[in-house]
Order: structure tokens, then C-alpha cells, then sequence
């Protein structure tokens, strides 16, 4: 969870001329390369079953949604416990409808370490959604990005390397001019060799189910790129 620290201390700063152009990041979408996850988790119930066919070896993952300011909001002290303990099996089960539990299984494949409970408890319980309204909302901005030029990008680059700056203006031509100034990239060493992670993204306040990521983004603040480039790494253990 290195990565989320650092996104929330640097907060992801207002950037304008004038105040009536100020924007200011709200929420990050955080999305995984889940092959390269797996390298140095290769427990999780999600890293064993992966295979080369799963979705989330050629498509970006659900890590999660995030508001920044707040964690656990009206969670109850022994629940909170539990969750930051990695008791994550001990936290309360979600309503979620039939077909939103099925996509949730194929795009967060961290659902089989029930990773949807831990991220409802510590993030989306600060946003004004119920459970249903939280996970439609980042299902539907994941959907978005991976059928982007992004998400080519990285599926015609399985197994090579990706610079920053093609990953920046792969956003920019899939999200509009700046877009690379609202991502940043986290990488992983996995002996001689560096990892492209995951990427969170910044996003304004107007998030919701069928909202669109581009006009999300471009209502957000200033961050900076992070990680200069990476592999991206194919599924299954190198």
C-alpha cells in the first residue's frame, strides 16, 4: 500500500492561473497490471489461479477507488481491526446485485482475497454511495480505460518494455491534452528486471456511475509521472 501514501501525502495539488481555472484531485483510480502484482504475491488466491487466458492478464485490474482526506468513515472500531489487521475474510460480506458481483470476479481478481470488502471499509464508506453505486462506479471507469488506447498500448506490449513518456501520451490521446499530468505510475523490482505495477489516476469530485473518465480527469489537480518505465510483464511466474 506504499503507493496510496504517497499519493495522499502529496494530495495531488490545485494547479490554475486564476481560481476559476483551479482544479483539485478528489479521488484516484488505482488500477493494477495484475501479472507484475503476482510476481511478488504469488500466495494470494488470485496469483496462483491466474493464468495466460484470465482477463486481468492482458487487461488492467480493480485495485480501487480512493477520496482522499478521509478513511473508515463510520466503520466501527472492531471492523476497522479486522480490516488492518488483513483480516480481510472477517470483514462483513456486500449487497451487491448478481451481474455486478459476476464483472466484479473477472476485473478485481483480488475478490478472491476478498480485497472488495477491505477497499468498501477503509475507502468506500467515504464516499456517499452504497456498496452497488461504489463498485458500478469503478466498474465503469475501469471499462472505459481498458477499452482505451492505453489498454493497447500495454496488450501490444506484453512482455517488453514501456516508457513513461509512451504510457503519458497514450492518456493524452485517449483522455485529452494533460491527461499525463493526473497519472502516475508505480513500479516493482523483480530481481534484474522493473515491473510496470499499477497507475493511479486522479480524479475530480463529479464521480458516479456513467461518468465519463476523460472529463474526470481533466477536473483534476497536478501530480507527477512517478516510475520512468517498465516491463510489461506477461502472466505466470518469470
Amino acid at each position: 500500500m506504499k503507493i496510496k501514501a504517497a499519493l495522499i501525502g502529496i494530495a495531488m495539488v490545485a494547479t490554475a492561473a486564476t481560481p476559476a481555472m483551479a482544479r483539485e484531485t478528489a479521488a484516484i483510480l488505482a488500477v493494477s497490471w495484475q501479472p507484475a502484482f503476482c510476481e511478488g504475491h504469488q500466495d494470494k488466491p488470485e496469483c496462483k489461479s491466474q493464468t495466460e487466458s484470465r482477463y486481468d492478464a492482458g487487461h488492467f485490474a480493480l485495485h480501487g477507488l480512493w477520496p482522499l482526506g478521509e478513511n473508515y468513515c463510520g466503520v466501527a472500531a472492531d471492523v476497522r481491526a479486522e480490516d488492518e489487521n488483513g483480516n480481510w475474510n472477517a470483514l462483513p460480506a456486500l449487497s451487491l446485485s448478481d451481474g455486478l458481483r459476476e464483472t466484479l470476479a473477472k476485473v478485481m481478481p483480488g475478490t478472491q482475497s476478498n480485497l472488495q470488502r477491505h477497499e468498501w471499509v477503509k475507502h468506500g464508506t467515504c464516499t456517499k454511495f452504497t456498496p452497488e453505486n461504489y463498485y458500478q462506479t469503478s466498474v465503469d471507469l475501469l471499462e472505459q480505460l481498458n477499452g482505451s488506447e492505453v489498454a493497447r498500448l500495454f496488450q501490444s506490449n506484453i512482455g517488453m518494455e514501456l516508457s513513461a513518456d509512451e504510457i503519458a501520451r497514450a492518456f493524452d490521446s485517449a483522455f485529452g491534452r494533460n491527461a499525463r499530468n493526473r497519472i502516475k505510475i508505480s513500479c516493482v523490482s523483480d530481481g534484474d528486471r522493473q515491473l510496470i505495477d499499477e497507475i493511479t489516476i486522479g480524479l475530480s469530485d463529479k464521480y458516479a456511475p456513467g461518468t465519463s473518465l476523460e472529463d474526470l480527469i481533466q477536473g483534476a489537480g497536478r501530480t507527477a509521472i512517478g516510475c520512468d518505465g517498465g516491463i510489461v510483464d506477461p502472466a505466470g511466474l518469470q
